[in-house]
């Protein structure tokens, strides 16, 4: 049965960060997929995966990227790589929601050094 996945039904929501919001839409070892919500004004803590890189596509919103000490703002309906290794962070500096979606392969569970 092909099954058409959104926000309400996703295989799990979540709280991360300072009160944003997850949804993961497939999670296995070798792939996840997620879409997230900052608030405005809401960041993560810096830190780094040994193996898993991330791809970020941005829905709504504008996106700070802080990676390995270089700032890059990325705009709805563009996208960002973070490669295995580099510590980096995202910030969401406006006053409107960011939305995005994750995609990180392999997963990131268990492979996550914060550095904050």
């Amino acid at each position: 049965m092909i099954e058409i996945l959104s926000k309400e039904n996703c295989l799990s929501h979540y709280k991360w960060g300072d009160n944003c919001d997850g949804w993961n839409f497939l999670s296995k070892a070798d792939a996840a997929i997620k879409q997230e919500l900052m608030p405005a004004k809401t960041a993560e803590k810096l830190h780094f995966h040994t193996y898993a890189e991330q791809f970020f596509y941005i829905l709504k919103g504008q996106a700070t990227f802080f990676i390995e000490n270089e700032t890059v703002l990325v705009d709805a309906n563009t996208g960002l790589q973070i490669k295995a290794g580099d510590k980096h962070k995202i910030s969401n500096e406006t006053n409107q929601d960011l939305e995005f979606i994750l995609f990180s392969y392999p997963s990131t569970q268990n492979d996550r050094t914060d550095c904050e």
